[in-house]
């Protein structure tokens, strides 16, 4: 197993759905993801990520979900 700390720095991304991803900083993000204002080691983009990714279900089935209550 490689023991070598990751010193990249990374980006938070978001797709259409809402969900969360990190993708090293400089390359080119993958189509239909964006980029969001974090960035930083891969520790710091995952704690954010765990911050304020509070509800894993997809955008679409939170929606589903709602309108089914209504």
């Amino acid at each position: 197993m490689d023991e070598t700390p990751d010193t990249r720095t990374f980006v938070v991304v978001i797709n259409h759905e809402e969900q969360y991803s990190i993708w090293p900083l400089g390359a080119d993000v993958p189509v239909g993801w964006r980029a969001l204002d974090c960035t930083g080691p891969k520790d710091h983009c995952l704690a954010h990520i765990k911050e304020v990714w509070t509800d894993m279900r997809p955008l679409s089935l939170r929606q589903r979900m709602q309108g089914a209550r209504n």
